[in-house]
């Protein structure tokens, strides 16, 4: 069995990027000046999920403000607006809104990935994006669109952002729907869902994730994200182990290749002889391939602490590695 690795998401800021951001946000540095700074924070998460024997890195979306803000940023008629906690964590990201149908004024991904790509050796950079429901249901909608034709035309934009991603040296595109694990989603949501991760997947070309944290989704939810046209499906494994374990138990994989989120990142304490014996637990569905993640992005512990995790979840990797031959 093969068993790679890989963080979930973004990472928290060091203290040198919280300090550049905030003079650069009074006025007191020239934002040419944070972005040095941030290039340079970057590399050093790239290097440090690299020299943890990382199969996939990502760029640690230091200067994201949170998984929305760079496309409302870069996109006509949405605007970010109010905070609001974002799930139940404590953490917040500012609520988009549309205005009218949102349109591309510049790519955010592919520049990331081809400042980055080098530094990534001898790992492969992954991106990641919102998912269309996500996003929409986590939105002021003032756009005169339905629901359904916002997720839409917001799935429209993040495929072509995950072609020109790949096209830049990406490797792998995750797609996050943590709204499907929440006690509001429906059958309706995830159905949309799975047919518009998987529009984004068609484009991207490279292998791609709909990954789901914050919880595990109900049945009704689950069974039809199986429907979704992706290569792999990433859970939450330690946030409630043994609804996840049910869940897989009686569904199955649908036929995907699973990627388990084992690592704990919203907690500092780590228990390997948990995460082992959970991922021998889990139902692979004969899978040949196995993923292991954390448990959602780093961005929601400290600096130094996401850093350990990195270390801990190469490490896993590795003594997995050594269980399954």
């Amino acid at each position: 069995m093969k068993i790679w690795g890989s963080v979930l998401g973004g990472y928290p800021r060091s203290r040198v990027a919280r300090k550049a951001l905030r003079d650069s946000e009074r006025g007191r540095a020239p934002y040419s000046a944070v972005e040095e700074v941030i290039y340079r924070a970057s590399i050093a998460v790239i290097g440090a999920q690299a020299s943890a024997g990382l199969d996939y890195v990502v760029d640690g979306m230091i200067d994201w403000h949170d998984i929305f803000r760079p496309f409302a940023e870069a996109w006509r008629n949405v605007t970010p607006t109010s905070l609001l906690r974002y799930f139940d964590n404590n953490f917040f990201y500012r609520i988009p809104h549309f205005i009218d149908e949102p349109e591309p004024t510049r790519l955010v991904l592919a520049p990331r990935v081809s400042a980055f790509i080098n530094y990534a050796e001898p790992s492969r950079l992954k991106v990641v994006v919102p998912g269309p429901v996500t996003f929409s249901r986590m939105s002021h909608n003032s756009s005169g669109l339905r629901p359904e034709e916002l997720a839409e035309r917001i799935a429209t934009l993040l495929a072509a952002e995950a072609r020109a991603a790949a096209e830049a040296g990406a490797s792998m595109v995750q797609v996050d729907e943590p709204f499907l694990s929440d006690p509001d989603a429906t059958r309706d949501d995830a159905v949309l869902a799975s047919e518009l991760v998987s529009r984004i997947a068609s484009e991207a070309g490279v292998p791609t994730v709909l990954a789901v944290y914050f919880g595990v989704p109900e049945p009704v939810v689950y069974e039809a994200m199986l429907d979704s046209r992706v290569e792999y499906l990433s859970l939450d494994v330690v946030d409630s182990p043994s609804r996840l374990l049910s869940l897989v138990s009686s569904k199955g994989w649908g036929g995907h290749k699973p990627v388990l989120g084992l690592v704990d990142s919203r907690r500092l304490i780590d228990d390997f002889n948990l995460y082992t014996g959970l991922f021998h637990k889990v139902p692979k569905d004969g899978s040949d391939e196995v993923g292991v993640t954390t448990s959602t992005w780093l961005d929601l512990i400290p600096y130094d602490h996401s850093l350990k995790k990195t270390k801990r979840l190469g490490t896993l990797v590795e003594r997995l590695r050594g269980e399954t031959q």
